[in-house]
Order: C-alpha cells, then sequence, then structure tokens
C-alpha cells in the first residue's frame, strides 16, 4: 500500500498510509439485490437501471452500452461485472446526476418573454468594475460557456472620432469596438444555436451611431435580425431566431430627448466631460441607420413604478432595473411586475457599488419572471455557481423556459403573487456517500502542510426564500477518500427554479476553510438513484478526477 509522508520539520516526518476506494455500504447493498449470485448480467443491470436509478424508459442497448464502456478494466469479467467494475460505473461518466449530454427539451416556439435568458452585464471587463482592463476575451469566455445576452457600453474614443467599449467615469481602460463584434460573431453559436441579444448602452453622437450601424451591420450581415416595424405586439420565439444577433437599446431619438435627465445604470458618479456630450443639439435628430438596427426597444417611461410597468398591448419592450430598484419594487408592486413580464422583458443589473465584480441573488428576479437577470460573469462565488447552475438546464443553450405559474392567467386575469404562501411540492432525500480524486488532481500538500485534508461537505438548496436549506456533513480528518454516508432532506416549494448546491470544504486551524469543489444543478432534470456529480473549480471548470457520490430521491410531501 502506497505512502504518503509530510515533513514537519528537518528531523520528524509524518507518515500517512494511503487507501483504495472501496464499494460503500449503499453500493454493495444495492449490487447484492440486483446480482444475488455476485455477478451482474446484462439483464440485472438493465432492471437496475429502471427499477433503482428511475430510468423508465432505458433499454438493453443501453445497459450493453455500459457493460462495453467497463471491458478496458481489468476487474471486468465476460460472463458479467462484479461489484468492483459496478462501483466504478457508479462513479464514471455514464452514471452523472445531470448528464451534460443532456438536449434541449423546452418548448422553443414561445415568445422571448416566456424565457430566462442567460445574461452578463459589462460583458468587456476582465475583473473589478473600476480599474480592470476591458477585453474581447470575457466576451469570448462568456458566450463559449452558454451567456446569450452581451453587454456593450459605447463611448466616442479622446479624438471623437470613433467608438470604443469602456466603463465610463472609471480608470478601466477600452477596447475597439469592431474587435468586440468580431469576438462575437465568431463565438456566438458555439455552444448554442440560439439568438444572441446584445445590449448597447449608448452615449454616441449622431456620427457615431451612424458608424456603429455600419459595423454591426458589415460584421453580422444576414446574421443580424431586424425588423421593419417600429413597435412590435409580440417578440419572436427562440426557434425562429436560431443563429441570429440581435440588438436591444433605447432608441436615439428617445435617449437623447424625453429621457435625456435620466442616470443611466453606468453614469452614477462620472465626470462631466463624459457626459456632455448626451446634450449637444445636433443630436437632437435620430439616426435611422442605427434606429433600424434595434430589434428589442428599451428605456423607462415617464413617471414612476407604475407607468414603467404599464403594460401596452400594442407594444413591447424592454425595461431595466438595478437590483436594488427591483428589491423595491416587489415590496409594493409584485403582482404588476409578473404581469410585466408575461410580455415583456426586465432586464436587473448589479447595484453600483459592486466595484468588485460580485454579484446578487437571481431569484428575486427570476420568482418576479424577470428574463435577464444580468451577472458579472469575469468573478466567482456562489451567486454565480447559483447562475451558472441554472443555465445547465435545458441543454445548457443559455435559454430556461420559464415555469408555467409565471405565464398564466386566471378567471378575473389575476397573476402569479409572489409574496403569497407557498405548500411544499416535492421532498428531495440526498445522501451524501463519498467522494474521490483529490489525491489525483493535487498536491498531496496542497490542503495541509502536515497531513492529509479534512474534508467536509455543504449541501442544500438555492431558491426561492422559503426553500432555502443548507445542510452539512462532518468532517472525516486525514483522508483524501472521505466516505460520509449521511443523508439530508429538503422540502421544496418552488422546485422549478431550485438549484442544488454542493459545496466540498477542508477544515483548517486556522478557522477558514480550503476550497475542495463545488458544483450545482437545476432541481428538476436531476435523475434519481446512486449518482455522481463533477466537481468545479472557483471558476466553474470541470477537475479532472474529483467527484462525489450521491443517492438522490425525491417523495411527495407528507401532506398529501
Amino acid at each position: 500500500m502506497p505512502k504518503q509522508n509530510f515533513k514537519v520539520c528537518w528531523c520528524w516526518r509524518r507518515i500517512f498510509k494511503t487507501r483504495v476506494v472501496e464499494p460503500p455500504r449503499d453500493v454493495a447493498n444495492v449490487f447484492q439485490l440486483f446480482a444475488p449470485n455476485g455477478t451482474m448480467t446484462v439483464e440485472d443491470l438493465l432492471k437496475f437501471l429502471i427499477q433503482h436509478q428511475g430510468e423508465k424508459k432505458a433499454t438493453k442497448e443501453d445497459a450493453q452500452a455500459i457493460f462495453d464502456s467497463l471491458k478496458h478494466l481489468n476487474i471486468f469479467h465476460r460472463r458479467g461485472i462484479h461489484l468492483e467494475a459496478f462501483f466504478r460505473y457508479l462513479l464514471g461518466d455514464h452514471n452523472l446526476a445531470h448528464p451534460p449530454s443532456s438536449q434541449v427539451h423546452h418548448d422553443m416556439n414561445a415568445p422571448l418573454s416566456h424565457y430566462f435568458l442567460f445574461t452578463g452585464h459589462n460583458s468587456y471587463l476582465t475583473g473589478n468594475q473600476v480599474s480592470s482592463a476591458s477585453s474581447v476575451e470575457p466576451i469570448k469566455d462568456a458566450l463559449l460557456r452558454g451567456v446569450r445576452v452581451i453587454e456593450l457600453d459605447l463611448w466616442p474614443n479622446s479624438k471623437g472620432n470613433d467608438v470604443e467599449v469602456r466603463h465610463g467615469g472609471t480608470l478601466t481602460s477600452p477596447v475597439d469596438l469592431q474587435k468586440c463584434l468580431q469576438a462575437i460573431k465568431e463565438n456566438a453559436f458555439l455552444a448554442s444555436e440560439y439568438p444572441v441579444v446584445i445590449t448597447f448602452e449608448d452615449h454616441l453622437n449622431a456620427n457615431l451611431q451612424k458608424m456603429v450601424a455600419k459595423m454591426v451591420i458589415d460584421t453580422f450581415g444576414d446574421t443580424l435580425y431586424r425588423t421593419e416595424a417600429e413597435t412590435v405586439e409580440q417578440f419572436p420565439s427562440p426557434e425562429s431566431l436560431k443563429k441570429k444577433v440581435l440588438i436591444s437599446t433605447k432608441p436615439p431619438k428617445e435617449y437623447l430627448t424625453e429621457n435625456a435627465g435620466e442616470v443611466s445604470e453606468n453614469e452614477m458618479g462620472r465626470r462631466p466631460s463624459d457626459l456632455e456630450h448626451v446634450l449637444d443639439e445636433d443630436e437632437e435628430k435620430a439616426v435611422p441607420q442605427y434606429r433600424q438596427l434595434i430589434a428589442i426597444h428599451a428605456g423607462k417611461l415617464k413617471g414612476g413604478l407604475d407607468n414603467w410597468l404599464s403594460d401596452d398591448p400594442k407594444k413591447v419592450r424592454r425595461l431595466s432595473l438595478s437590483e436594488v430598484e427591483l428589491e423595491n419594487a416587489t415590496k409594493t408592486h409584485g403582482t404588476k411586475i409578473v404581469r410585466f413580464t408575461q410580455r415583456n422583458l426586465l432586464r436587473v443589473f448589479p447595484k453600483g457599488t459592486r466595484v468588485d465584480s460580485s454579484n446578487y441573488n437571481p431569484f428575486i428576479g427570476w420568482m418576479h419572471g424577470a428574463q435577464m437577470v444580468a451577472f458579472n460573469m469575469q468573478g466567482h462565488g456562489k451567486h454565480l455557481w447559483i447562475m451558472q447552475g441554472m443555465f445547465k438546464a435545458n441543454g445548457g443553450c443559455g435559454y430556461v423556459k420559464k415555469p408555467e405559474f409565471l405565464l398564466q392567467r386566471g378567471p378575473n386575469d389575476e397573476v402569479f403573487d409572489p409574496s403569497a404562501p407557498l405548500e411544499v411540492k416535492t421532498v428531495m432525500k440526498v445522501k451524501v456517500i463519498l467522494g474521490e480524486g483529490w489525491h489525483q488532481d493535487f498536491h498531496h500538500t496542497a490542503f495541509d502542510r502536515y497531513s492529509p485534508p479534512d474534508f467536509y461537505t455543504r449541501i442544500g438548496i438555492a431558491g426561492v426564500p422559503e426553500d432555502k436549506d443548507v445542510r452539512q456533513t462532518a468532517t472525516i480528518e486525514d483522508e483524501w477518500l472521505p466516505v460520509w454516508e449521511e443523508e439530508f432532506e429538503f422540502e421544496i416549494r418552488v422546485p422549478e427554479l431550485a438549484v442544488l448546491r454542493i459545496q466540498v470544504l477542508e477544515y483548517d486551524t486556522t478557522g477558514r476553510p480550503d476550497f475542495g469543489g463545488q458544483a450545482c444543478f437545476p432541481v428538476p432534470e436531476l435523475r434519481s438513484g446512486i449518482r455522481n456529480v463533477a466537481l468545479l473549480d472557483k471558476k466553474g471548470n470541470k477537475y479532472k478526477h474529483v467527484r462525489l457520490l450521491l443517492s438522490i430521491n425525491f417523495e411527495r410531501p407528507y401532506h398529501l
């Protein structure tokens, strides 16, 4: 048995024996149930898939494919698989709790307003909101991760004769607009063929708007979606917009005249010189070429919340609110927001004080039907992990169909009330069985200089306030292959918006635990039974070997 040495000082070393992960009791018991003779045949495996894993549509061909995937192992036997091979299958890619290869399965023929869109904020920034560089790389990375809404802030360059993308009024460096558009063109449909929306925050004069129009048309050509109608009664569907790019911004004339007094999300605290061009008399005229680019018109109506959230039956539009504006609005206008978002688009963006590019709770927006909950994609943290987990749904295409309760209207035209009490719809039981792979992906002193790691798992539900719950396993000391075998139960009221959140931490005597991996998954798409989950690093990249083995089961609530 191999050993690991930890040097404590020049004269003293601690030696720990390393072991090979063995099938735990849960695995051994279920193997005995379906293979009482000690060997599991293809027929036995098929019964296991149907009866224990809940794969009602599994076929003998599916079971045979699993058999074939195990033939390279020395522990495989021609007559069937023994316990060890069965255990390796459970920890392999054929048995993931949420398969990455799942296909788009939501109805994609409804209007855009019926979907949540994977949405970025200040998509060009590489770091914080004040002093980081602007680049095309974050745009590429976001698109390759399935993000479907890219935000670009358009400003004149120092000479006023060209357009650059930057966070105005800050020390962030600019990047050329043409480079950004080209990056979008080259990467827009590699991860998903569903439409990409580019939201412009426009700080340009008429001549530069004309220049932008030419750039956009020349770059995207037939890929650009345009409509001759100035207004539309209903947005088109994602299906009808496959491999199309849409522009969303405030129409120039509305921005430069009616709304000249508004402060946009990126104008807070800017120098007067950054804003003075808004008041130029030459900009009173709309630029037809630029206006014709706009597929999704944006802007606030005059007045307060009641006007902002008014639903014009002859025209749909996009409204933008900061996270603080939305949170305040939900206290008095919850049902009106739900009604507005049934036909119109609502974009939510981070408050201006998030200079570190942190993010916020997305469920406030989602629970009220907000389609574009805009996040800073360049950082990390629990809210971004939850966002990434949510959009693993529907084949990772960047569009998730909103729950029906957010789209329905009652006999008296009433809509869903997010503040009303909710009943439990399902009970989810998750057993954390074991973990493996850290000793392959990390140096043996990565967590502790003097001993193997002390891992524990935090597992819970992220969702609407009533569903939020986090539990924690015991800490397994000095062990690269921790076996917990602890079960937790979660009552879920809105499973359609629930995300299973997993984080493995390593106990540190200094008080701050070390990070050992994380993963988030949409609860409605999790597969029941004994399943494994691959863990990711802080940036959302998958570790090569680290994963957990779980047992997942859904039950009816006890009151039913």
